[in-house]
């Protein structure tokens, strides 16, 4: 349904993508948690349980970066998978401010567990997409929310993190 804003070409243009783009993410959660592909966990937390199993131990800075969200927000997400004994935290050594987020053996086999089939409903949906159309969507999808980068403005929620380990994270995302 388009936008009934009135305005100009540009704004309603924009109106309009904006409101396909959250149709569609709302849309694609919807169906992928009616398949049930997560489990017994939130997709903050499978995001989560992810980042660390591909990263490693990731500062909890670091993980609001990596998942985009808040630092009070994350914050709630560690607490519940650290209580179900999914994550540890661990206070860095030689800097007691930092803690540190370790997948637990459990953790471990969670991610193991989900994962597959999470990926494997992810190829089902997007299958309506050639691999040319997923390319340009994913590299739109890019821009857009590297939006405030390209301008040379910091983001809101963006943490400091040590130049080797924002290069990879950066790269991941």
């Amino acid at each position: 349904m388009p936008t009934h804003f009135s305005g100009s070409l540009t704004e309603i243009r924009t109106l309009d993508t904006f409101i396909k783009l959250t149709r569609c993410n709302n849309s694609l959660f919807a169906r992928l948690a009616e398949r049930n592909t997560l489990g017994d966990i939130t997709p903050s937390q499978f995001a989560v349980l992810e980042a660390l199993y591909h990263l490693g131990s990731l500062t909890q800075g670091e993980v609001s970066l990596k998942v985009l969200k808040s630092g009070s927000n994350i914050t709630t997400v560690i607490d519940n998978l650290e209580r179900a004994g999914l994550v540890q935290r661990v206070r860095d050594t030689k800097d007691r401010r930092v803690i540190h987020i370790h997948l637990t053996e459990a953790g471990v086999a969670k991610i193991e567990a989900v994962l597959p089939g999470h990926v494997a409903a992810l190829v089902e949906e997007f299958r309506v997409l050639t691999a040319a159309e997923q390319e340009t969507l994913g590299e739109l999808c890019k821009k857009l929310g590297r939006a405030d980068l390209l301008d040379g403005h910091k983001s809101v929620n963006q943490v400091e993190l040590p130049s080797s380990q924002e290069l990879e994270i950066t790269n991941k995302i």
